[in-house]
This record gives C-alpha cells, structure tokens and sequence, in this order.
C-alpha cells in the first residue's frame, strides 16, 4: 500500500465519478482505475460499487474512507509540526465563517500585523464548517451559537446584544426599552429560514408568546434596513452590524427576553496547532476580551 493510492482513493470516494476524480488529480483516467484496483487488491475487498459508468463506496470502502481521511490528517499535520520544529513553517490559517461582515476589520488587523501569515477565509453554514473542521479542511470556524458536539473545542469571545430596529414613523420611535411581546402585531422583515441568526429570532419571538409576521425575507441585514427605511416593518438587527449599515432608522433596546448572541471560534479537539493558528485564535479572542491564552 502506498500513500500515493489513498490520495487517489480519497478523491475517487469524495467524488464517486472515476473521470471527475482523474481529471481533478492531473492523470489518465486508466491509471487512475489501475491504482484504485491494486489498493482493492491489496485489501482484498471492493471499495466501491460499480454499475456502468456510476460508482459508489461500499460499505468497506465508507468504513476505509473514515480511517484513510484520519490517518492523511494525522501525516499533514505531523508534517507541520516538522516544519515548525524547524522553524520554516511559513504560516497559514484556514477559517471558515458564516458572513464575513463581522468580523472584516479585526480580521484585517491580524493579516496587517503578521504579513507573513497566509490567511484563507471561506463561507459556510454551520453544518458545513462542523464538517470541514471534522475533515481537516479548516483551521477555525467562527460560529454562533458555540458548537457542543463530541471533539470540537472551542472559546467564547463575544456577547452582543440583538436590538429591534423600527422607521422613524413608527410608534416606538421615541421609545429606548421595550418587550418583544409588544410587537406581536407588527410585521417583520427578516433573514431567510436556513440562516442561524433567523433561528434564533424566531425563538426570541416563541419566548415572547407569538409568532412574527413576517412581511419579507432577505438574505442580508444590509437588504433589512433597506426595507426598514422604507417603513414597511420592523426588524432585529445585530450590535456588531450597527455602524456597518446606514441606519437611518430608531434601534431599541428589548427588556423582555433577553436578546443577545455569543460568538464562538471553534477547533478539532486534539489536533496539533501551528505557531501561526496560535497567534491567529489569540488575536481574535484577546480583541474582544481579556481572556488570557494558554
């Protein structure tokens, strides 16, 4: 068995499509299938089902996948802490975020203060990061609410405070404190089902005794404000993304529920981390507390 075969494998079963797989690898596609076929022959079992031009993971090939996907982490990160021992790790950070509005200024204040760093910054939904964290794809995620599954781990490092944005029409304009329970009749702009930030809104509104009449969805709060200074509902809107949106309109703070979100950066338990992810996640958590690093 060589490493080079489950390289190959690992593309062939992340694909399912022989010729996808070789094309993405740079190699005749016989070759490929002559590679695929000796790593069978060596294990003695199929890895994959095949019926014409379509193939499929058996179930020695699902049961193969987890420990081939476990064992190519394990090397690339031993590679690194090679390369940090002998102090030509270059630096690079992979992380994965949900929207990058957030957190675009500190974020280009590490990359200003460590040009050495190559930082890669991806979008994804929460499922999605869990499993690129899972499979070594990225580094970090930052994420809300915090992940609490088995083998993440991961720091709090902000609490922010969710307001009720109304037009400067409406009748709590002139008000500063309300509970969301007041609103029960009003319509509501708000972010599409799917998005994390609208589950959430949603249960502040459950725990409030109603459910929001939702007027409009959108897939940014930049497109809320839009519909906000036009006056056609109210909406919630997020402390962070305040002074990013020109908020031409009255923010009021809510009593009853508390509403308020924490932001998590999130790892893979166990996992070696490199002089530059170290600083990467200190930096994020030492910008918005005082928490001290370990």
């Amino acid at each position: 068995m060589e490493l080079l075969q489950l390289h190959y494998f690992l593309k062939v079963a992340k694909l399912e499509h022989m010729t996808k797989a070789a094309q993405e690898l740079r190699i005749a596609q016989p070759a490929l299938s002559k590679t695929i076929a000796r790593l069978e022959e060596d294990l003695g079992v199929p890895l994959f089902e095949r019926k014409g031009r379509n193939i499929r993971l058996s179930s020695f090939g699902k049961v193969y996948l987890k420990k081939v996907e476990m064992a190519l982490r394990l090397l690339e990160e031993g590679r690194r802490e090679v390369e940090d021992l002998a102090k030509i790790e270059r630096g690079r950070v992979f992380l994965a975020t949900t929207t990058h509005k957030c957190f675009s200024d500190v974020i280009g204040s590490f990359i200003s203060l460590h040009p050495d760093v190559k930082l890669q910054i991806t979008q994804a939904s929460e499922r999605e990061k869990v499993q690129q964290l899972r499979n070594g794809e990225i580094d970090f995620c930052i994420t809300f609410p915090p992940i609490e599954q088995p083998g993440i781990e991961g720091l709090s490092f902000l609490t922010e405070e969710i307001f009720l944005a109304v037009p400067h029409t409406h009748r709590f304009a002139n008000l500063r404190n309300i509970d969301l329970s007041e609103l029960a009749d009003d319509p509501f702009i708000c972010i599409k089902k799917g998005n994390p930030f609208r589950e959430m809104t949603d249960e502040f509104c459950q725990k409030a005794g109603f459910t929001p009449n939702i007027i409009c969805e959108v897939d940014e709060h930049s497109a809320v404000g839009h519909f906000i200074r036009m006056g056609i509902g109210v909406a919630f809107m997020p402390e962070t993304l305040i002074e990013k949106i020109d908020n031409s309109f009255h923010l009021v703070h809510i009593n009853n529920p508390i509403c308020e979100r924490t932001y998590q950066i999130a790892w893979l338990e166990g996992r070696y981390m490199s002089e530059a992810e170290r600083k990467f996640r200190e930096f994020i958590v030492q910008s918005f507390t005082d928490l001290p690093m370990q």
